[in-house]
């Protein structure tokens, strides 16, 4: 339920955003910097909370606020698209810019509180289930992605149907409803999981206020000769032991210590993670995140400036869902043959491999690809020139694109009876889509191969921590993604956006076959895993060895 809330909600806004403004990239790429800079400046804060706090709590707080807000920002919506013409006459139009500022500030908070739901359920919930069986935790993170990927079907078709033949209001409504009704269920599914699982109750390691991470100080205080016991109280500090703090004695003191504790936190959480065994792993992953080439609000605006509608586009998505759902269950089959390390080597292989369909339709009959209008134009326009942002006004939205997003199927009818493109201009959309969607296959077992590297070489007291600064890097790049569609938002530059996103990609692999090769040598290119030799060089303790 939780899953199907987030796809109705990650699907719709992005479609808002474009017919709000109109056919420009230019909001929803704002939207997207937003959201990649929030994560990244608070990642690993949140997954530090994640680690201080109890489970049941951590995720009953994540999951209210997630919910909270998604209605809040629903019923917003419903305002603007019911009184948007009033609203734009009122105070000059600033009271519509703020509704759109809200809009935006909200949705931003409902996706960090889906983080920390995220960070906790499928990085630590799942590995305390899960025990110490190794495969067990390979099925289960193959469980938790297919129902991931299912929702992925159902609710995009779903939410995008309700907007094709009803309206932007009727959709809004019914995610707000939606998220109330789930955020119930939801509730009660957790607690249910919490009672059957006693492990869950106990946080091995829970970290105290005053002390840094633990790993990172462990690591430390071998190399300068200490033991575990000498260094139980220390506070580690540039890579020189110090006594653990007293309690400030003034209220001044205090107040300014507080206030940098986060700013402690922040530097010690990406310290750890960079010291890592599966650091390279880890940016393997996150240089996947700076890509066009996936179905969110990018793609999704794009997709409706080639002429697709919202019910095709959803579509599309449930045959993206239906990939990714064959990459989960290929990681769970290459897995047993060929070990965890080879399966996110072969992965990337798959993945570069179909992405090159997408380089091929840069250059196919119907792309917009049009190097003599420069990919700075429409910023230059919106900022510099005498041309206004779009706004949200069905006049402005011209031929059968404009039709569609008014969710107008008779008018559209009209417009492609009058203008029926010739089919050769669909040609380049549609191997960019099938590249995108055959891709899923090795993206998501590559997905699951590195989340699995570092559920179980990351120490229990740190997992928080640790994949919150992951999040942090995977929204890194993703934020420079955006920065990236900003800066060229028009759709003749959407082509050069594609080849640097499969340039980004190559770039991420190369890095996880670094990692992959300084864990197996020269055996990363057999075929399959020696039965007589199935020791993880990578993990940090390792479990007696058993048969594969």
């Amino acid at each position: 339920m939780r899953f199907q809330g987030d796809r109705m909600w990650n699907f719709a806004v992005a479609v808002f955003l474009v017919e709000l403004y109109g056919n420009s990239l230019l909001l929803t790429a704002v939207y997207g910097l937003v959201v990649a800079g929030s994560v990244l400046l608070l990642g690993a804060i949140i997954g530090d909370w994640v680690d201080r706090n109890p489970r049941l709590k951590v995720a009953q707080t994540s999951l209210l606020v997630q919910n909270s807000c998604v209605i809040l920002c629903g019923i917003l919506l419903m305002v603007v698209f019911q009184f948007k013409d009033q609203l734009a006459d009122m105070y000059n139009g600033w009271l519509l810019t703020t509704c759109y500022i809200l809009v935006i500030t909200i949705a931003n908070i409902a996706n960090l509180a889906s983080t920390a739901t995220a960070i906790t359920i499928q990085r630590d919930w799942v590995v305390v289930v899960a025990g110490q069986d190794s495969s067990k935790l390979a099925d289960m993170n193959a469980t938790v992605r297919i129902i991931d990927q299912l929702t992925n079907i159902l609710a995009p078709m779903l939410v995008g149907q309700i907007m094709a033949f009803g309206s932007h209001f009727v959709g809004c409504g019914f995610i707000s409803g939606w998220n109330l009704c789930s955020m119930c269920l939801e509730y009660a599914l957790l607690w249910k999981v919490y009672q059957k699982t006693p492990a869950l109750a106990v946080k091995a390691g829970q970290k105290e206020p005053d002390v840094e991470l633990k790993q990172l100080n462990s690591q430390k205080d071998l190399e300068n000769g200490q033991s575990p016991e000498e260094s139980s109280q220390p506070l580690m500090t540039d890579g020189a032991v110090v006594p653990a703090r007293p309690a400030p004695s003034t209220k001044e003191t205090s107040c300014c210590y507080q206030v940098m504790e986060p700013i402690r936190t922040l530097k010690a959480g990406w310290v750890s993670y960079y010291n890592q065994s599966i650091f390279f792993a880890g940016m393997s992953l996150s240089f996947l995140y700076m890509t066009v080439l996936g179905f969110d609000c990018i793609t999704t605006g794009y997709a409706y400036t080639q002429g697709l509608n919202g019910s095709v586009l959803s579509l599309l998505m449930g045959a993206s869902a239906i990939a990714g759902i064959c990459g989960t269950v290929a990681f769970t089959w290459v897995r047993k043959k060929c070990g965890l390390v080879r399966t996110g080597f072969i992965s990337g292989v798959a993945q570069l491999s179909c992405l090159m369909l997408c380089v091929v339709s840069v250059f196919a009959p119907g792309s917009p690809l049009d190097l003599s209008v420069s990919p700075f134009l429409d910023l230059y326009s919106h900022l510099v020139g005498d041309r206004p942002l779009p706004e949200a006004d069905h006049s402005l939205t011209r031929g059968l694109m404009g039709d569609i997003v008014a969710g107008n199927a008779s008018m559209a009818a009209a417009a492609a009876a009058e203008e029926q493109p010739p089919l050769q201009s669909y040609m380049s959309v549609g191997l960019l889509f099938a590249g995108v969607i055959a891709a899923r296959v090795g993206l998501w077992s590559f997905d699951l191969t590195v989340t699995q590297l570092i559920q179980e070489s990351v120490v229990e007291s740190e997992r928080g921590v640790i994949n919150g600064v992951q999040n942090s890097m995977n929204y890194l790049l993703d934020l420079l993604h955006f920065i990236m569609v900003i800066l060229a938002p028009n759709p003749e530059a959407f082509g050069l956006l594609v080849i640097i996103s499969v340039s980004f990609v190559a770039m991420g692999h190369i890095m996880y076959f670094r990692f992959a090769f300084k864990s197996l040598g020269s055996r990363v290119f057999l075929c399959c895993s020696p039965r007589r030799r199935p020791s993880r060089s990578w993990r940090r303790a390792p479990p007696p060895s058993k048969p594969c």
